[in-house]
């Protein structure tokens, strides 16, 4: 009988894209196809149709796993800014933080190392403080249960303790990350970290292209032939001109021809369901590089005339080239949720992929979220000294480096833009009860703004309010 499904084993990726390439493109049977890639050079065919040719989707074909550790937490979010990809980042409710140091910005002097070194380590002596006391506070307020083991008591208690004390984790912490990327997505991930304002991600990129050109440095088994993954690859990762040009000159546009901002106090979630589809790409491509409120830009670009919206749009794209794609700001979805929330809740929302997302330029201008429990455990006037410092020593240092000593539970402006399916799933998967509270928050605004805009897909939507609570449910 014919087998008509037959699994592979792991191949090097780009041996694996090119004899499902070659497949696509000839009657052998797969098993002829991968002895014919045996013996011939599959960096030679990737050159000549996927970076000569532009046959893109042959990339697609091909998957690298790479670990990237002792990174800062603010590359790790540069990392994952990738639409189609797929990993994993170190939890900060499941493992401690307080012995793990932090990166120090390349960009900093000595004097400058300094300074946020210690203010640094002020955060994390108060990570410390915070975590003993929310973890007291919470076994006084939560006995265990007769049915519950006391280790997952233990485990439940100090993860919800962990949820209250990363607040005062900073962007500098290291952590780590596993990936697993198409060859195409590792291409435009490397381009566009090389593009970043950030010397440590700079020098990631460079690392990755390093990784892709030598053997794995984990094997599955040890002693086994290896060969590099992504060799081909490594030879063709440039920066990316485009991103950084256009958004260098998005900035300059706006700050020559934007008047003065409205002086509001910003809403935690507003939603839109914009009609102007000029106008919403016009405001998408401006949020990035002011401080504005989607709402605002949007309004400004619907009343200009379309001359002067085609000039945003021009300035965006006068540096593109035949191989750059549009922007993601130019994919225009349904609905535009624009929220304000602390950087901590964002790299967990940050994970919702079918959707697209900006941000603005990371401040302390929006101040700063404090938990409910901070104030029940008695650590209020501890919790605020330790973040009023911080944001005083940030001040004194330069950006972007100064940006590493961010608190997580900094608050800054965030854009999401999406159909209702994916609102739905965004706003019932966080609403529930194992959820982290300060997303918990956002998910069930998320569906009460999209109840009143569309109140007649409103039955659609299944959240769960924030004040519903099963502390040692994880």
């Amino acid at each position: 009988m014919l087998q008509r499904v037959i699994t592979l084993s792991p191949m090097p990726p780009e041996k694996c894209a090119y004899a499902l390439a070659r497949y696509s493109r000839s009657p052998d049977s797969i098993r002829e196809s991968i002895e014919w890639v045996r013996t011939h050079d599959s960096q030679k065919f990737l050159e000549s149709f996927y970076f000569q040719y532009g046959h893109a989707s042959i990339a697609d074909l091909g998957h690298v796993v790479l670990c990237f550790e002792g990174i800062s937490e603010l590359a790790a979010t540069e990392i994952e800014d990738e639409q189609l990809w797929d990993g994993q980042a170190r939890s900060s409710r499941y493992q401690d933080f307080s012995k793990s140091g932090f990166i120090t910005p390349p960009e900093f002097d000595a004097a400058q190392a300094a300074l946020y070194q210690a203010a640094a380590a002020r955060l994390l002596s108060g990570y410390n403080q915070i975590h003993s006391k929310v973890s007291a506070y919470l076994t006084d307020l939560l006995p265990r249960p007769d049915a519950m083991k006391p280790e997952a008591y233990r485990r439940n208690i100090a993860a919800r303790a962990f949820d209250v004390a990363r607040y005062l984790l900073c962007f500098g912490i290291p952590t780590g990350v596993g990936q697993v990327t198409s060859i195409r997505t590792l291409e435009r991930q490397v381009r566009r970290l090389k593009a970043s304002e950030y010397g440590e991600i700079r020098e990631l990129a460079g690392e990755i292209a390093e990784a892709c050109s030598a053997p794995p440095q984990c094997q599955w088994e040890p002693g086994g032939v290896s060969e590099a993954p992504a060799p081909t690859l490594a030879r063709h990762v440039e920066r990316d001109e485009h991103l950084l040009r256009s958004g260098e000159n998005l900035r300059l546009w706006a700050k020559q021809n934007l008047p003065a901002a409205d002086s509001q106090c910003p809403e935690a979630v507003d939603l839109m369901k914009p009609a102007d589809a000029p106008a919403d790409l016009v405001a998408t491509l401006l949020y990035p590089v002011t401080d504005r409120p989607y709402r605002e830009l949007y309004r400004l670009a619907a009343a200009w005339s379309a001359r002067q919206r085609a000039e945003v749009m021009d300035v965006a794209l006068e540096s593109r080239t035949r191989r750059d794609e549009l922007l993601r700001n130019f994919r225009n979805v349904t609905y535009v949720y624009d929220i304000v929330m602390d950087i901590g809740a964002y790299r967990d929302l940050h994970r919702h992929r079918r959707c697209q997302q900006f941000r603005q330029q990371y401040s302390t201008k929006l101040g700063f979220e404090t938990p409910d429990a901070v104030e029940k455990a008695g650590v209020s006037e501890l919790y605020s000294s330790l973040i009023r410092h911080a944001f005083e020593t940030i001040t004194a240092l330069p950006e972007p480096g100064s940006h590493y000593l961010l608190p997580l539970a900094t608050r800054s402006r965030f854009l999401f833009k999406m159909d209702f399916a994916e609102a739905e799933y965004i706003s019932r998967l966080r609403s529930g009860v194992k959820g982290h509270f300060s997303y918990r928050k956002i998910a069930w605004q998320m569906k009460e703004k999209m109840a009143t805009l569309e109140p007649e897909l409103a039955h659609l939507l299944e959240a769960t309010p924030p004040w519903v609570e099963d502390p040692l449910v994880r």
